[in-house]
């Protein structure tokens, strides 16, 4: 991935959540012990054929629980500085909708925001699916906070959260 904003077309933003999460086996933990790892997109773009340069930042890795105002406003400040028009955050689904509303002010960008049930790293992770369709949301919608999730693509203030 390119690090260079000014010709880059998408700026993409980790803040970590299920999405980024890497499985660790301790002896004393029975084998369920997760931590945010490095970020799904880096391991998901490797995947994809994009024709066009990205950029990536680096706002927390966090389960979205863990999030408070200081990590929302860190992305906020990544998604308000992006020379690009155009930023894809990966985030924690339980709190998704709380740093969309955060966003909401942003103008001129499109910006959506996605994230996964199951972690990249499993097999039959929605990962894929949900920043792919971020992906081609971002390319088709007028500028706004929205969020890709469950095969839709909602406006911030419309996302029903589940």
């Amino acid at each position: 991935m390119n690090s260079d904003p000014e010709k880059s077309e998408i700026c993409f933003i980790q803040a970590g959540g299920t999405i980024d999460k890497t499985y660790l086996a301790t002896p004393d933990d029975h084998g369920r012990n997760f931590e945010i790892g490095d970020a799904a997109l880096v391991y998901i773009s490797k995947r994809w054929h994009i024709q066009y340069p990205v950029s990536f930042s680096k706002a927390c890795a966090k389960d979205s629980l863990e999030m408070d105002d200081h990590d929302r406003n860190r992305i906020r400040e990544l998604a308000t500085l992006a020379q690009e028009k155009k930023v894809i955050i990966t985030h924690g689904t339980d709190t998704i909708h709380v740093t969309a509303r955060h966003l909401s002010g942003i103008k001129r960008k499109v910006i959506v925001l996605t994230g996964a049930l199951t972690p990249e790293r499993f097999r039959d992770s929605d990962a894929d699916f949900n920043l792919g369709m971020a992906v081609g949301a971002v390319h088709c919608l007028p500028p706004g906070i929205y969020i890709a999730l469950y095969g839709e693509v909602k406006k911030w203030n419309e996302y029903v959260h589940r």
